[in-house]
């Protein structure tokens, strides 16, 4: 069972309770969990895994912290090891995180030098707290978007900037890529479109 211990620092973000039901299917088919077992993990019956997943009953506060701890990305396969490394030798401006709880899991040197924090001692902690409203509110409509969907589409956010000195955020245009780890769960690559030419409408860095 997930416990308490699990969850104090699993911020809870803007994935609505329908859209942990989709998620906790994705990760059972992925694991090849049963119902059962998930339901033991959770600490509630079967019946009530088989509710949340066809949307028809929503979690209580502590069993929704339970889910999002569950569900939380755990990247421990090789593959999932090699993006790491990838998105830490970039010479992109990318970071990688979890998609659900938005912990840092990689972040490449061109990201990390516009931030006033050492990377390493945010590797592990929700970024959500920096977020601005626009990535607030692109958040929130990630599920009509397809983005739980098993081919979900790249979304391209505008942002203004945010109220962080430690972890600032630009005014401009991010990509997010969504990417399946080998426990079943989710990662979130967050890409700074690069500037347009002078002359055009779009400015640069998110």
């Amino acid at each position: 069972m997930v416990t308490q211990a699990a969850l104090t620092d699993c911020e809870v973000v803007a994935t609505g309770t329908a859209g942990l039901g989709r998620l906790l299917r994705g990760w059972r088919a992925l694991r090849r969990i049963k119902q059962g077992h998930a339901a033991v993990l959770l600490g509630v019956s079967q019946p009530t895994v088989s509710r949340w997943e066809n949307g028809v009953l929503a979690p209580t506060p502590d069993q929704e912290a339970r889910l999002r701890a569950l569900l939380a990305a755990r990247p421990d396969g090789a593959a999932d090891r090699e993006l790491i490394r990838l998105v830490s030798a970039s010479r992109q401006t990318v970071h990688l995180v979890c998609d659900l709880t938005h912990r840092l899991l990689a972040v490449s040197g061109p990201r990390a030098r516009e931030w006033r924090v050492d990377e390493r001692e945010l590797v592990g902690v929700s970024l959500w707290r920096y977020a601005s409203d626009d990535i607030r509110a692109a958040e929130a409509r990630l599920g009509e978007l397809g983005w739980f969907a098993p081919a979900a589409p790249a979304v391209t956010v505008t942002t203004n900037a945010n109220r962080s000195r430690e972890v600032p955020i630009h005014p401009g245009r991010c990509e997010w890529v969504r990417f399946p780890l080998s426990d079943g769960s989710f990662a979130r690559l967050v890409r700074t479109v690069p500037a347009e030419p002078v002359g055009t409408a779009v400015d640069a860095r998110c």
